[in-house]
């Protein structure tokens, strides 16, 4: 089988807007809840309910956010214990649905307290992170408030799953202003972007929504979903050895 193709921003951003067109017929509203659905399922499979039932679900305020809370209110469903930091909610009507509905399922979200006091007492109580705050349209600098919460959130211990690529990443070249998230779990939605080429964490694959004939056109080369999952487990880049580094 050919090679899983790895996205620049250009062509993520192209497929995106194809999936939406006409052509693709899809709305907003169902892409967002397949890439959520897909998120909490990642989550759940590496980090139990029993062992890590308490959930910080850091949103951002576009659709990598909505991507977040769809996560949420899923996790809420499976029996988690989700809590929402969304310190710039997004101004348009899907996000605050989507955020009504999380608050429908009596998930608390944070207050926006000064020096980000609400979000360092949450990790200090979380067992584990999902960065939904920023995607691959990304560009630098980091601004208020995410520039002081990327480092509390780093410096946690928490185990980290990001949502598409890790917040502070270059859709293309990776964690190049070295501001970004280092997780241990990725979930790439429609297909991995080029700057994940070297993530050595668990890196998942969802949204399984890419219809056939798109992913000739684009030559994606996507791989088989088991089952009725909505991701699948690509295979974990290997450390160079000693040898190789030299």
């Amino acid at each position: 089988m050919a090679a899983l193709r790895f996205l620049n921003a250009k062509l993520a951003q192209q497929i995106d807007e194809e999936l939406m067109n006409a052509a693709g017929a899809f709305s907003l509203d169902q892409l967002m809840e397949l890439a959520g659905l897909a998120c909490a399922q990642a989550l759940a499979t590496v980090y139990s309910m029993e062992k890590f039932p308490r959930v910080l679900v850091c949103c951002g305020p576009g659709n990598q956010g909505g991507d977040g809370l769809v996560a949420a209110r899923h996790l809420g469903m499976f029996g988690y214990k989700p809590a929402l930091w969304y310190p710039k909610p997004g101004s348009k009507d899907i996000y605050k649905r989507l955020q009504q509905q999380c608050t429908n399922m009596q998930i608390p979200t944070l207050d926006n307290a000064p020096d980000n006091q609400s979000l360092r007492a949450a990790l200090a109580s979380s067992d584990v992170v999902l960065d939904a705050i920023f995607g691959f349209s990304f560009q630098p600098p980091v601004r208020a408030p995410f520039d002081a919460a990327l480092p509390l959130i780093a410096q946690s211990g928490l185990p980290i799953v990001s949502v598409d690529i890790p917040s502070g990443w270059n859709v293309e070249k990776g964690d190049v202003d070295g501001v970004g998230l280092h997780p241990d779990v990725l979930v790439s939605l429609t297909a991995p972007k080029e700057g994940v080429k070297s993530f050595m964490g668990r890196h998942f694959l969802g949204g399984r929504f890419v219809p056939k004939s798109m992913e000739e056109k684009f030559a994606l080369n996507l791989p088989n979903y088991p089952g009725f999952a909505q991701i699948v487990e690509l295979p974990r880049v290997k450390e160079p050895s000693d040898a190789q580094k030299l």
